[in-house]
């Protein structure tokens, strides 16, 4: 047990900073749009500014909650059940530019694919902490994980989104490859993997149109390519110190989706490279010190957890970024905390609040390893 209950308060300050930026960003990418329709231009912002309140007391009231209840088996089943049945019936919801994966809840969206990431990080994190050190025998380690790994990954990749079908294997191979699995084992996994997301891709028209204006954008600047070029072109001219908050032309009709996918595009663009380098600062900070409270966690479930929720939060970030810098093809993934939605914030802030409280039982004198010694086959 920690000797005082403490929150990772630099982990907290950057979460919040990023809560903060999202409020002001969302407003900033909208507010005119929404005007020049005839809308409330305040819309946006109070719907944000709603969900990061609703967020922000959900986190204190989760890190409050000790992290070793969701290792109890009737926790862990229980959430999966519900994450797989909310996975089958949003199949037959309404379908929104060409996939269904909104399961309405009243006056509320939700996707179950988001809260999926969190089903499965518990679950693979219980399942490690109890047979890590028979992880290299995958019929006793890693083939429960595969089968529910598997089970979610193909109800996500049937509404369809590869891409947060690809955030979930992600995060699910850095947990494994923390609990010091073989790396003959991870070439393995690697090669069954890679063909099969290339198979993924060149089945998919629309895929495979991505993947070319990726490789090309000015190919077909008026489609294909018209989200990456705007973006590109977004964040370029925000120079260094950008062209002031509120005063970005490309969110003017131009950028597609500035308040969601490509909010960083619009951030470069009014913040320039000091308001891009600060919010990049703030994902850094979550990555170092969430893998520090795993590092520094009380129990192998602890660090699993950790590690599990920091890949999610920092491999998202990681992506979004790409995406809008041109480095990766275009894919629907929103970046953590500062998009707008509150599907994705909500489920974001309930990760940091379940990672707050393993930092409240980290000790700088207790360390725990969580990969294994090498052995002589390893």
């Amino acid at each position: 047990m920690a000797r005082k209950l403490k929150s990772d308060k630099w982990l907290f300050i950057a979460t919040l900073a990023l809560v903060c930026t999202s409020i002001v960003m969302v407003y900033s990418a909208t507010a005119i749009v929404l005007a020049e329709r005839g809308d409330n231009p305040y819309l946006y912002l109070l719907k944000q500014g709603t969900f990061a309140l609703v967020g922000l007391a959900v986190v204190l009231v989760i890190m409050r909650i000790d992290y070793r209840t969701y290792r109890q088996p009737v926790v862990i089943w229980t959430v999966l059940g519900a994450v797989a049945v909310a996975l089958v019936v949003v199949l037959f919801g309404r379908e929104v530019k060409g996939a269904t994966r909104w399961l309405s809840i009243g006056p509320l969206g939700i996707q179950p694919s988001e809260v999926a990431k969190i089903a499965v990080i518990m679950f693979i994190a219980a399942v490690l902490e109890r047979r890590m050190e028979r992880i290299d025998e995958p019929s006793y380690a890693l083939l429960p994980i595969g089968v529910v790994l598997g089970t979610v990954v193909g109800l996500v990749l049937t509404q369809p989104d590869l891409g947060t079908a690809f955030s979930i294997v992600m995060i699910a191979a850095v947990m494994i490859f923390a609990a010091g699995i073989s790396y003959r084992y991870i070439a393995a996994i690697a090669m069954m993997g890679v063909p099969s997301l290339f198979l993924l891709i060149y089945l998919s028209e629309y895929r495979m149109r991505r993947i070319q204006a990726y490789l090309d954008p000015w190919a077909d600047p008026l489609r294909g390519g018209y989200q990456a070029i705007q973006s590109m072109i977004s964040v370029s001219v925000g120079g260094i110190f950008g062209r002031g908050l509120t005063d970005g032309l490309q969110k003017l009709f131009y950028l597609p989706e500035p308040h969601n996918d490509f909010i960083f595009a619009v951030i470069g663009e009014e913040l320039g490279m000091i308001g891009a380098t600060v919010v990049l600062a703030c994902f850094c900070i979550i990555a170092w010190r969430g893998m520090r409270t795993a590092v520094r966690a009380p129990d192998r479930f602890g660090s699993f957890l950790a590690v599990g929720l920091t890949t999610m939060v920092a491999f998202q970030a990681l992506f979004n970024i790409s995406v809008v810098l041109g480095l990766l093809p275009t894919k629907g993934i929103p970046l953590p905390f500062v998009s707008y939605g509150g599907s994705s914030l909500l489920i974001n802030l309930i990760g940091m609040g379940i990672l707050l409280n393993v930092s409240q039982h980290a000790s700088a004198s207790q360390i725990v390893t969580m990969t294994l010694p090498p052995t002589a086959d390893a």
